[in-house]
């Protein structure tokens, strides 16, 4: 039992930590790359790279899901096997994850990405254009940089973890 627990433990770090990354790069490199961009290649530039993971792209989909499942399943494992610091870290680690990342991303990011993507940037006015991209980029920004920060404390706490047991 010990050695499934680790083997999900470690697949849970690593699947957290490239979700930590993905969300990182979107925090400091995209959104900061496509902010000077009109308001029309704005939205253009997010609907092309939303649509790459709205098209369940494999191994973002892998990685994506793949963490979820495996950050539940060692919290599940490591609820038979830990105690004391190690299970409240593990806990932590898990409740942080499902509700710091994937609770925004899926009341948050996805919503707000379908309305981008729904949009026909060639049909709208400049101001229709001006206000969608008002009501997406600061709420989307914002949450992001929280997913960002709680994936990267979540990453911290498995590696924390993992060098404990």
């Amino acid at each position: 039992m010990m050695g499934i627990f680790h083997a999900a433990l470690i697949t849970a770090t690593l699947l957290c930590s490239l979700v930590a990354g993905f969300l990182f790069a979107y925090a400091v490199v995209v959104m900061p790359g496509i902010k000077s961009l009109s308001d029309r290649d704005f939205i253009r530039a997010f609907q092309v790279t939303d649509r790459v993971i709205q098209n369940n792209q494999p191994v973002f989909i892998s990685v994506w899901v793949g963490s979820v499942v495996a950050v539940v399943a060692a919290a599940f494992l490591g609820g038979r096997l830990l105690d004391g610091v190690d299970f409240l870290l593990l806990v932590l680690a898990a409740v942080a994850y499902i509700a710091g990342v994937q609770l925004p991303t899926i009341v948050i990011n996805v919503p707000l990405n379908n309305r981008l993507q729904a949009l026909d940037v060639d049909a709208l006015s400049d101001a229709d254009l001006r206000l969608a991209r008002v009501q997406f980029e600061s709420r989307w920004n914002n949450s992001n940089v929280i997913r960002t920060l709680v994936a990267c404390w979540v990453s911290v706490l498995l590696i924390v973890l993992l060098t404990r047991l």
